[in-house]
């Protein structure tokens, strides 16, 4: 099906391959060496973050594993803590544990952000404890900064490293008053994905200190990580850096605007009820299957894909979807998105 409009910014006409190689020779001359890409953007995201170096891996399991493993052998300890809805968990088929012999120690409410007291509560030494910015299974949620201080500082206090699942730091950094350098600053190691926010292919980067970076280089090369030729995945990031980065704040605002029409119209509403990033989720009045089902016929009929997929509820009747607003997402007005949303159910 042609897809002419997207809600999530992992389908749609900017991931065409051919749209994709289009943005690239705009950032690729003659002059660039296949080195030179990776080596930028290394440098440039260990600047923004104000981490000493940093490390490219051709996926965020990767490099999110591979700090994980640095944490365990660094401190001994074979265990990390994090939400019970983790994207390490509940996304990466356990590969923490099929891989490296680590354990998981869900935090916490599995619908609500983990607290300092949940944090106290786990028994257990850790090697690390996980923070994902924002908690995408949630609804995109932010812990205040306040609270994400005294918990990392807690960590480092315990012996256990503080390590953020920052995958969409880039769109987290929108709800606080803070830089990407002062937030990174509470966390000994700093992962962030170079396709969600930035509309890359793929990719990531590990950040951290110049020892732990060192050991997450060998590991790496173990894992199969250090490919030659990574220089496309990084150019478009780099585009990625310059076009997409700068309008975040705008991507907030927008998601905004677009919650607060549908939950003013009051058919389905949204969590947060104010989004504090460009991501929410939408709860709907409808059964995951229908609601489903009405999306493939309005991709159909209209060429609009609302969203990739339905998340269950324990009420079978109801189920939600998450909105994730990029360049994209600016095309739809919350006017539009609130009639595309009320009629679902004319065509299940």
């Amino acid at each position: 099906m042609d897809i002419r409009r997207s809600l999530s910014q992992h389908s749609g006409p900017r991931r065409s391959p051919h749209e994709v190689l289009r943005r690239l020779t705009e950032q690729v001359t003659p002059r660039t060496r296949p080195e030179d890409p990776v080596r930028e953007l290394e440098e440039r995201v260990a600047g923004l973050l104000g981490k000493p170096e940093a490390l490219f891996f051709p996926s965020g399991t990767m490099a999110q594993q591979v700090a994980l493993r640095v944490h365990a052998d660094r401190t001994g300890r074979r265990s990390f803590a994090g939400h019970p809805q983790t994207h390490l968990h509940v996304w990466e088929n356990q590969g923490y544990n099929a891989l490296h012999g680590l354990r998981f120690h869900p935090v916490g409410d599995r619908n609500e952000l983990f607290g300092l007291d949940d944090l106290k509560a786990v028994r257990e030494p850790l090697a690390a404890v996980v923070f994902e910015l924002p908690q995408r299974d949630i609804g995109g949620v932010l812990p205040a900064f306040a609270d994400l201080a005294a918990q990392t500082a807690w960590a480092r206090r315990s012996g256990a490293a503080a390590h953020c699942d920052g995958a969409r730091l880039w769109e987290a950094q929108t709800g606080y008053d803070a830089t990407f350098a002062e937030i990174s600053a509470l966390f000994d190691t700093v992962y962030v994905s170079l396709y969600k926010g930035l509309e890359g292919v793929r990719g990531a980067v590990l950040a951290g200190d110049g020892e732990t970076i060192g050991q997450a280089a060998v590991w790496r090369r173990r894992m199969g990580g250090a490919i030659a030729d990574a220089w496309p995945l990084a150019a478009i990031a780099l585009m990625g850096m310059d076009v997409n980065l700068p309008r975040m704040a705008e991507f907030r605002d927008h998601a905004q605007a677009l919650a607060r029409a549908i939950n003013e119209d009051g058919f389905a509403h949204t969590t947060p009820d104010v989004p504090a990033t460009p991501l929410f989720h939408v709860h709907l009045p409808l059964s995951r299957h229908d609601a489903q089902r009405a999306a493939e016929h309005l991709l159909r009929e209209t060429g609009i894909r609302l969203f990739l997929y339905t998340r269950s509820n324990p009420d079978p009747r109801r189920c939600s979807f998450e909105v994730s607003v990029g360049i994209s997402g600016l095309e739809f007005t919350p006017r539009e998105v609130v009639e595309l949303i009320r009629g679902l159910p004319s065509r299940v």
